[in-house]
């Protein structure tokens, strides 16, 4: 069931110019006290024709940054990422959707492939984009964090949030093609940041392995964490990255062993926090 929403409108979207020739698209964010990051993310989308933000009742200004470049400001209680997603996707009028989180960019030359997708309607339905991941102002160009295809261009009418509590992606009912442009993603500033949000991630994880039945065993606690460390930092070629692969890949198997004490301290009883 969709939530209410109270609208807080600002001046209108920044569109294409007139007379162009091309399937009109709505860019859907999400963002909770975001104000450091979404300027540019504004920024990087001002050629599209809707801009529509859920904001889960920031405190930073981030409601006022948006207004001021056009954009659509619906704000709702935080009701997770993706009921979040699914509720801005609804929110949109137009048959092309491109879905971003507050802290990723649109390149200029991601912004011509986007386009001339638009200017052919197609011809698949869903596009994948390769992501950018930039981690302490470095970009991570090997381990897990590149090519990081996501899906974020789609029909709206083919294209959903799944339901996962975390790391949750778009359905699309439909073909999907890959986009060779990458979406420059911004994700941590620092690593008290980055650890904080492996810690909730690792909640939510545990919380959606919970509610399927799922029991952490001895696996979990070891072989797993273990692995992943040795899959992204050795196998994937994360220690070329420098300190900041060594560092992205020790969070990674922190979150997956703090998913399996989490899921531990669940199952007997305990709520994570």
């Amino acid at each position: 069931m969709t939530p209410e929403v109270a609208e807080c409108r600002g001046d209108p979207a920044v569109g294409p110019e007139a007379g162009a020739k091309r399937q009109p698209v709505s860019v859907a964010i999400v963002a909770k006290n975001e104000a450091a990051r979404i300027g540019a993310c504004l920024d990087s989308v001002a050629w599209a024709d809707e801009v529509i933000v859920i904001d889960g009742e920031s405190e930073d200004g981030t409601q006022a940054i948006c207004r001021g470049r056009g954009a659509t400001v619906l704000e709702a209680p935080w009701m997770g990422y993706s009921a979040q997603k699914n509720t801005a996707l609804e929110k949109t009028s137009h048959p092309w959707i491109l879905s971003l989180d507050a802290d990723e960019v649109v390149t200029g030359a991601l912004r011509e492939e986007i386009l001339k997708v638009l200017n052919g309607n197609g011809p698949a339905d869903g596009y994948r984009l390769p992501r950018k991941n930039i981690f302490f102002g470095k970009w991570l160009r090997h381990g897990d964090h590149w090519p990081d295809h996501q899906v974020r261009l789609f029909r709206r009418e083919l294209g959903r949030f799944n339901e996962k509590q975390v790391h949750e992606s778009v359905d699309v009912n439909g073909e999907v093609a890959s986009l060779a442009e990458p979406l420059e993603h911004h994700s941590y500033s620092d690593i008290g940041e980055f650890f904080d949000r492996q810690m909730r991630y690792a909640v939510l994880a545990a919380e959606e392995l919970h509610s399927k039945g799922r029991k952490p065993g001895a696996a979990d606690f070891v072989v797993r964490p273990i692995w992943r460390f040795m899959k992204g930092y050795f196998l994937k070629g994360g220690w070329r990255d420098g300190r900041e692969g060594f560092i992205v890949s020790a969070g990674y198997a922190y979150y997956v062993f703090m998913r399996s004490a989490f899921l531990w301290e669940r199952r007997r009883g305990r709520e994570t926090t």
